[in-house]
C-alpha cells in the first residue's frame, strides 16, 4: 500500500482543548464495533500470549534482574557481566535482551535508574499487555538486528518501508512463499518508492554529448519516467548525490537486505525461513512463512482492530486504576457518570489521593483519565493537585487542570505550559494511543503537536527525554501512511535508541 497524498511535512495547528484533546488522543471511546473473526486456524489469545511470553522470556528475565537491583537506565558493561553471571549466558546476550526489554516497554529509564514498565508488572496476568508488547517489538524489527555495515542507509530505509507489503503478502498467501517471489516483490516496491520520490533512474547508456557529462544526464532525465524493476534497471540516483550503483549491484544489495530483513523478523518470532527441495541455488531454495504470532499480528494490522477492550461494568467497587480502565472506552458523558458514582462511594480526600496515585503509574492512558475524573471532583481537589505540580510526570496535566479550574478558556489553557512541557505531554498522550488505541488515531495525534513542522516536532521530542519516546516514534512510523514522514520518524527513533543526535 502506498501513500497517494501530497507529502507536506507541515502540521496543522488546531485549537487546543487541553484535557479534552488529550482524551481524544488517548483512546477511541465510541461504541464498540463487532471485531472481525481471525483467520481460520489462528490460536486463541491465551495461546498467542503464551507464545509471546516464550519469545520474550529472556528480555523479561533481564528486565526483572535490572529493575530489582536499581540498575542504571543504560546497562553498563559491568552490569551486563553481573547479569550474565546471575542469569546465565554472555554479556552480549544480556545486552541484546536489554535492548528488547526497552523496545517492548518492559523497562523505562527514570533519571539515572531503570524502573519496571507497566507491561512488566502486568506480564504474568495480562495477555493483552503481553501481545501488545510483542507487537511493539515487531514494529521495531529493524532495530532488533543491525543492518549490514556495508549497506547504504538509503537502501536500508527503502527495504524497511517495503517490508509491510512483504508481510501482507505472506499473510494473504496463508502459507509459505519462496524467497525469489519475495525478492521480486521487494524489487517492484523499491522501484515504486523511487518513482514516488521522482527519482528517475539514469539511462543505461549516455546520450550524445559526452560520457557522464551534462548531455548524458539530460538525455537520461528526458527518458520516460517509467517504474523499472530494481533488478533489471540502472539504479536510482543516491540521495546523497553519489554515483548510482550498477544494475547488478542493486539487485545484489536488495537480495542481501532481504536476507537481513527476514533474519531480523525471524529473530523477533514473526516468521520462519526454511529450505525447500528442488533445483536452483541453496539460497533460492528457501521459503518464508509467518508464525502464528506473526500471522495474527499482520492480520490485526490489516483489519485495524484494537486488541484491548475493557468493560465498564462494576466500576464503583473497583480501585481507581481499575475504574479508569473500565471507563476508557466510554464516551465522555457516560464516563463522567461513572466517575461521579465512584466518587460518591468514598470520601473526597481519599478518592483524590487514589486518583493521583493512579496518575503516577506508567500507563499514560490512566494519567489522562485520572485528571478527567479530578475535573468532576472540582475545587475540593485543588490543594492536592497544586501539591503535585513539581512532579515531572504530573506537572503538565496539573497545570492544565488548574488553569481550567481558574476559569481559563479551554482554547487557551495550553499556553500555561512551556514548549518543553507541551512536547512532553504530546509524547505522553501518544504513548497512551500507542498502548491502547488504533493506528489511524496515532497518525491524527500529530495534529495536536505545538510544533509547526514534523522535523521540528521530532527534534524537540528527541530532546524532551520522555521514557517512552522510542516506542512512540516506532509506533508512529509503523502507522503513518506517508513513507517519507515514516522514514524520518524511524530515523529519529533509531537515533534516540542508540543515543545519537
Amino acid at each position: 500500500m502506498t501513500s497517494r497524498t501530497p507529502r507536506d511535512s507541515r502540521l496543522r495547528l488546531v485549537p487546543h482543548q487541553p484535557i479534552a484533546a488529550a482524551r481524544r488522543g488517548m483512546a477511541p471511546r465510541g461504541a464498540k464495533r463487532p471485531a472481525p473473526r481471525p483467520p481460520e486456524g489462528t490460536p486463541l489469545p491465551g495461546e498467542l500470549a503464551r507464545q509471546a511470553r516464550a519469545q520474550l522470556a529472556g528480555a523479561v528475565r533481564v528486565a526483572r534482574w535490572a529493575t530489582e537491583r536499581g540498575a542504571p537506565g543504560t546497562l553498563s558493561a559491568e552490569a551486563a557481566e553481573r547479569a550474565a553471571a546471575a542469569l546465565g549466558g554472555t554479556p552480549e546476550q544480556v545486552r541484546a535482551e536489554w535492548d528488547r526489554a526497552r523496545l517492548v516497554g518492559l523497562v523505562e529509564p527514570h533519571g539515572n535508574t531503570a524502573r519496571p514498565g507497566w507491561r512488566l508488572r502486568a506480564w504474568d496476568r495480562d495477555d493483552t499487555a503481553v501481545l501488545r508488547g510483542w507487537v511493539a517489538l515487531l514494529d521495531a524489527w529493524s532495530l532488533a538486528r543491525p543492518a549490514p555495515e556495508d549497506a547504504e542507509p538509503a537502501a536500508v530505509a527503502e527495504v524497511v518501508e517495503a517490508v509491510p507489503q512483504l508481510l501482507s503478502l505472506l499473510q494473504l498467501s496463508a502459507g509459505p512463499v519462496q524467497l525469489p517471489v519475495l525478492l521480486d516483490m521487494l524489487e517492484q516496491r523499491v522501484a515504486e518508492l523511487r518513482t514516488e520520490r521522482c527519482e528517475v533512474p539514469y539511462a543505461a547508456a549516455p546520450a550524445p554529448g559526452g560520457e557522464g557529462g551534462e548531455g548524458g544526464r539530460a538525455g537520461a532525465e528526458a527518458a520516460p519516467a517509467a517504474a523499472p524493476r530494481a533488478g533489471d534497471s540502472p539504479a536510482a540516483p543516491r540521495p546523497d548525490g553519489g554515483e548510482p550503483a550498477a544494475p547488478g549491484d542493486a539487485a545484489g544489495t536488495l537480495a542481501a537486505l532481504l536476507d537481513w530483513a527476514l533474519d531480523a523478523l525471524a529473530s523477533v518470532g514473526s516468521l520462519v525461513v526454511r529450505p525447500v527441495p528442488g533445483p536452483g541455488t541453496a539460497h533460492d531454495r528457501r521459503e518464508a512463512v509467518l508464525t502464528p504470532l506473526g500471522n495474527w499480528a499482520v492480520w490485526v494490522k490489516l483489519e485495524q482492530i484494537c486488541v484491548a477492550a475493557q468493560s465498564p461494568a462494576g466500576n464503583i467497587e473497583q480501585s481507581a486504576a481499575d475504574m479508569l480502565r473500565g471507563c476508557a472506552r466510554l464516551t465522555p458523558g457516560p464516563a463522567r457518570a461513572e466517575y461521579r458514582a465512584w466518587l460518591a462511594a468514598r470520601p473526597a480526600g481519599s478518592a483524590v489521593t487514589e486518583l493521583l496515585d493512579a496518575a503516577r503509574g506508567d500507563d499514560a492512558l490512566l494519567r489522562g483519565l485520572a485528571f478527567e475524573a479530578l475535573r468532576v471532583v472540582g475545587a475540593p481537589a485543588e490543594p492536592a493537585v497544586r501539591a503535585v505540580v513539581d512532579e515531572p510526570f504530573l506537572r503538565p496535566y496539573a497545570l492544565l487542570w488548574l488553569a481550567e479550574l481558574e476559569g481559563g478558556d479551554p482554547e487557551d489553557t495550553l499556553r500555561v505550559l512551556t514548549r518543553e512541557e507541551a512536547t512532553w505531554l504530546w509524547v505522553d498522550t501518544a504513548a497512551a494511543v500507542a498502548d491502547h488505541g488504533e493506528s489511524p488515531l496515532l497518525v491524527r495525534h500529530l495534529e495536536s503537536a505545538v510544533q509547526g513542522t514534523v522535523p521540528a516536532l521530532l527534534e524537540e521530542v528527541r530532546a524532551v527525554g520522555h521514557p517512552r519516546t522510542v516506542q512512540v516514534l516506532v509506533a508512529l512510523a509503523a502507522a503513518h501512511p506517508d513513507p517519507v514522514l515514516a522514514k524520518a520518524v524511524r530515523r529519529a527513533a533509531f537515533q534516540v535508541h542508540t543515543g545519537g543526535s
